[in-house]
């Protein structure tokens, strides 16, 4: 897939829960939060959450703005969504 492909993709599933994985092999999950012209921008996945504590509002501290951790767009391998089951 091209950057522009990957580029409508991730403005498609803006707010959804995704898996990507980048040319590197590394495996990122995360919520898209925003979509610029060259990066991705994903609120993380705590997998070891507790669910009956307290926590921060979703979307704070995490990365310049709470927008977290941002991948290249031109790293993308593959991009898939992460059924709600995994929440």
């Amino acid at each position: 897939m091209s950057v522009e492909q990957y580029y409508n993709m991730c403005c498609r599933y803006k707010g959804r829960a995704v898996q990507i994985r980048t040319h590197d092999g590394r495996m990122h999950r995360g919520v898209i939060r925003h979509v610029s012209n060259n990066r991705v921008y994903l609120h993380p996945i705590d997998a070891t959450r507790n669910l009956g504590g307290f926590s921060y509002p979703f979307g704070y501290g995490y990365g310049y703005g709470g927008f977290g951790a941002g991948i290249a767009l031109g790293a993308i391998a593959t991009l898939a969504l992460i059924p709600f089951f995994f929440w």
